[in-house]
């Protein structure tokens, strides 16, 4: 293929970070030719990274026959009907994590995020996976899952140790925290399909489940999720107004505290956590107990540069870290964050997938068992129990 075409949906947050990659893609040869998006912010961003074209209907995008690409960066809710047009048009398809999740019915009692059972979410779920796997595999186009966690430099050096000793991982335990999302859809679960433990814990998550899937590989084993036991809860409600000016999370009807604990097929076993009241930025951490030894990726906080500043208006237009209330005191500043967290190498992967045909490192299957494990454990914290898988 002489050039991939992209067609961007969305230009938030991620959209940002994406252009950002694309910009810095090697050997091969790509444009962004558009990007849709229902909002006037969209002509904005065009003028920003230079897109030729943009659109208020993403259908807009799939119709067109230059495309190739459909890098799809919209609130989750939006995703699963997305990925099923684009492959149905032909496209392969890029999908901003989580795969799917849980938004509502017709009929469902409200706020859904408390009146729903989620073993009924679990099971909803499950369906629209398996009817979305499906248009996937018939479709003959790459599905690409963008969980950057799985490109980070700490954890692909991780995976590439676990590869080279075959050694039994027999513990991990990882963790999303931060201060909390500004976005006002992050309070409600009918636009997020949960709280802090899918939102932030579908990073950690995945990479735990990435490395036993290295290391099952590695070892020529079948390993699996067994079961699943977990915890949830608003903790931050606790707080009067005035106790809570850093803190910037407000549930509504999701959680700002999970955890999670995954029981593998070969007895191992492995803990997550995500929280939206951790202060002093943003915790991205994986260790990994070994029978031969002990890995630890610290994405973020990591301590390329260290700081100790004492005039917070000289620093106003330095980037220091996302989610840091302040810029004086220490500081661990991240350096190269596109790069540090894995955005750069995941959309080359992807690039390089496209133009060659191969299998990305994040696919259908990571995708798929995330969201699997993430709504067992909405399922398992409801009920107080065990989920079995």
């Amino acid at each position: 293929m002489s050039k991939v075409r992209v067609g961007l949906i969305g230009c938030g947050f991620i959209s940002e970070l994406h252009m950002h990659a694309y910009r810095r893609v090697y050997g091969v040869n790509v444009e962004v030719v558009s990007v849709a998006a229902r909002g006037d912010q969209v002509v904005d961003f065009a003028r920003k990274y230079a897109i030729p074209e943009t659109t208020r209907d993403y259908r807009t995008l799939l119709a067109d026959p230059r495309i190739d690409v459909i890098d799809i960066c919209t609130p989750p809710a939006l995703h699963a009907g997305m990925v099923v047009e684009a492959m149905q048009a032909g496209k392969h398809v890029i999908c901003e994590k989580p795969f799917t999740g849980y938004f509502g019915r017709p009929g469902d009692s409200t706020p859904i995020g408390k009146a729903v059972p989620k073993a009924l979410m679990y099971e909803r779920v499950m369906e629209e996976m398996e009817a979305t796997a499906a248009a996937v595999r018939q479709s003959g186009r790459l599905f690409m899952y963008a969980e950057d966690w799985v490109y980070a430099p700490a954890v692909t050096k991780a995976a590439e140790m676990v590869r080279a000793t075959r050694d039994k991982i027999l513990f991990m335990k990882a963790e999303e925290s931060h201060s909390g999302s500004h976005a006002a859809h992050a309070a409600q679960w009918a636009q997020t399909g949960g709280g802090a433990l899918i939102r932030q814990g579908c990073h950690p998550l995945s990479a735990v489940l990435h490395l036993k899937q290295v290391e099952a590989e590695a070892r020529g084993e079948q390993i699996s999720v067994a079961s699943v036991v977990a915890d949830v809860g608003n903790v931050t409600a606790r707080l009067a107004p005035e106790e809570r000016p850093f803190i910037k999370a407000n549930p509504f009807d999701v959680e700002d505290w999970g955890m999670l604990s995954l029981t593998f097929s070969d007895g191992t076993k492995a803990t997550v956590f995500s929280g939206d009241m951790i202060l002093g930025g943003v915790r991205n951490v994986v260790e990994a107990y070994t029978s031969g030894g002990a890995l630890f990726a610290n994405i973020t906080p990591n301590n390329h540069l260290t700081t100790y500043m004492t005039d917070e208006e000289k620093l106003k237009d330095v980037y220091i870290t996302e989610k840091v209330d302040r810029k004086t005191g220490w500081q661990f500043v991240c350096l190269e964050e596109e790069w540090t967290r894995g955005y750069l190498q995941e959309i080359q992967d992807f690039m390089e997938c496209v133009a060659s045909g191969r299998t990305p490192l994040a696919g259908l299957d990571l995708a798929y068992e995330a969201m699997k494990v993430h709504y067992a454990a909405y399922w398992s914290a409801d009920e107080g129990r065990r989920i079995d898988l």
